[in-house]
């Protein structure tokens, strides 16, 4: 038996912040990063946060949150003592916000905590999921997080909020939603639920991405493949994901390279790999290449055509089809390859992908890349 849980509440349109209005009497903590204040966009929370409410703004963010992040975050709940928390920004905000409400509730710090997650870019999907990555940057690794404690409560999609989102941001972004999308379709805990949400976000991203990330005051793109990144993290909420993200994980506590990114270079070459050693996988690919409408998508020749679409897609957004290309060189990689083959088979992600790799098989993988 499966049990299917679509717990967070999705708030939608260009008064979808309005929802914040109906809060009285609370304590509010908005996790957000400097950026987000410095460039006043925090007002777009703000100025919905009606004069009943008191709120403390805790910008300690960087891209990919550390362990110290989460430490501070949690040390202000304990001073602070918030009913609410609002996450805003991209996925680093997202997961940190998650990370300190699971080890606030775990250290006894809070009891329980309203958790309304508002995302600024289009990619991790983080408002609808429980999961969270935190990075121990000593030690070059990054540490996927699993538990319902990390389910927000309510999401909040604006349009208007992703405009500005610069277009390598918005391709990186919106290549991680394809892979989110991709990896929830063949992973062994996929079913038709979250087959016809990964459909739909592959759909979105394969008509919209390239608009978005060519005219970014195109509205219309931009709100689809926010839409895009959302519906694909439901999809991997109820299915996980696969051996893309838990070699990315790895891989990007290690060559500090853009989540998306990484995947955009791996994605390829990963489902090459579970079509090959996969006769489910390989089948799951052609039906969605068939969905899609290509020619001829039977079998293997239907694999190709996804992987001819997605390196297509990946040109027109300008994205590295190699870690040559994306500004890396073997040797590099060489010395930390045996320990990113081992952590990768360890992360949860992988463990749902339909074909449970060796550290041989993903010490090729990498090599091939470059």
């Amino acid at each position: 038996m499966k049990q299917l849980n679509f717990n967070t509440h999705i708030f939608i349109g260009d008064d979808a912040l309005d929802c914040l209005k109906g809060y009285s009497n609370q304590r509010i903590c908005i996790v957000t990063d400097a950026y987000m204040v410095e460039s006043n966009l925090i007002e777009y929370v703000t100025r919905s946060i009606n004069d009943t409410n008191k709120y403390d703004v805790f910008t300690d963010i960087v891209p990919d949150p550390t362990i110290d992040n989460v430490v501070s975050g949690v040390a202000t709940l304990a001073e602070f003592k918030p009913t609410m928390m609002i996450a805003f920004g991209g996925g680093s905000a997202i997961d940190a916000a998650k990370a300190i409400k699971y080890f606030g509730i775990k250290l006894a710090i809070i009891s329980e905590l309203l958790l309304i997650v508002i995302p600024t870019t289009s990619g991790t999907g983080s408002e609808v999921t429980n999961f969270a990555v935190i990075t121990n940057p000593q030690a070059g690794l990054k540490y996927p997080l699993v538990d319902e404690l990390l389910q927000p409560d309510k999401a909040i999609l604006d349009g208007r909020l992703v405009k500005t989102v610069p277009p390598k941001v918005t391709a990186d972004t919106g290549m991680d939603v394809l892979t989110h999308a991709l990896e929830a379709y063949v992973s062994t805990e996929a079913n038709d639920f979250s087959d016809a949400l990964a459909e739909k976000a592959v759909d979105l991203i394969f008509n919209y991405l390239v608009r978005a990330y060519q005219h970014g005051d195109d509205m219309e793109a931009r709100e689809k493949v926010h839409y895009a990144s959302c519906i694909a993290g439901i999809a991997f909420n109820q299915a996980s994901l696969g051996l893309c993200h838990g070699m990315a994980h790895t891989m990007g506590g290690k060559l500090h390279m853009p989540h998306g990114r990484l995947n955009g270079v791996l994605l390829p070459t990963i489902i090459q790999f579970n079509a090959n050693e996969s006769q489910r996988a390989l089948d799951k690919y052609a039906q969605l290449a068939r969905k899609q409408g290509w020619a001829n998508s039977r079998g293997k020749v239907g694999v190709r055509n996804l992987i001819n679409e997605i390196s297509d897609l990946r040109q027109k957004l300008e994205m590295p089809a190699s870690f040559v290309a994306a500004g890396y060189t073997c040797e590099e990689i060489k010395p930390v390859l045996e320990v990113i083959a081992k952590e990768a088979i360890k992360d949860p992600t992988t463990r749902t992908n339909p074909v449970q790799p060796s550290t041989e098989q993903i010490k090729k993988i990498v090599l091939s890349l470059f």
